[in-house]
């Protein structure tokens, strides 16, 4: 792609559905920061400054349900052609107060994804405040993370286990809820 190519995109404006689709979700300070073509005609995966959310081709820029940033696990850019290629998104669920689990994979194939791999990738790093990996008693592990949720002064930290069958174990549990405690004891300020 040329210099002159970059710079068109960086300040192209998002197409009409696009637009429609992301006001018509109820927010007025939502914007649009980066849009990428499904394949297929199946409309426009689109990055806004609130998450991330599908716009279809029919009825004027219907848009997806939001998946908010604070709730993306992963996000993996695998590119197919100079242009396009498939992003997959892990989302995120709370189970339990404290407690994420991840939920299938959603996989977004998309002939031209423009600047939309980039926009994704820092949006989620920008939540993510700390992430430390911690084992389980006999096997397994948690994923320890504090976000930064829009509108909470307070970052939230959560515990994603690594297995989901650990979640029913009693033990992995009580260790999995005594490691949160400590790292959370260790955040506040004295």
């Amino acid at each position: 792609m040329s210099i002159l190519e970059q710079v068109r995109r960086r300040f192209a404006r998002p197409p009409e559905p696009v637009r429609l689709g992301v006001e018509g979700g109820g927010d007025p300070d939502e914007r649009v920061l980066a849009w990428g073509v499904l394949a297929r005609d199946e409309g426009w995966l689109v990055a806004t400054s609130r998450g991330l959310r599908v716009v279809g081709t029919h009825g004027q820029g219907t848009a997806v349900a939001l998946l908010p940033w604070h709730e993306v696990g992963h996000a993996k850019w695998s590119a197919a052609t100079a242009e396009g290629g498939t992003l997959a998104v892990t989302p995120l669920e709370e189970v339990e107060p404290g407690v994420q689990a991840r939920r299938p994979v959603r996989r977004y194939e998309l002939g031209d994804a423009g600047d939309l791999p980039a926009v994704v990738r820092r949006r989620v790093d920008q939540t993510v405040v700390v992430s430390q990996r911690s084992p389980l008693p006999g096997s397994g592990g948690v994923l320890l993370v504090a976000r930064r949720i829009p509108g909470q002064a307070a970052r939230e930290w959560t515990v994603v286990f690594d297995d989901d069958a650990d979640r029913a174990d009693p033990v992995a549990r009580e260790a999995a809820r005594q490691k949160l405690a400590d790292i959370v004891a260790a955040d506040l300020p004295a």
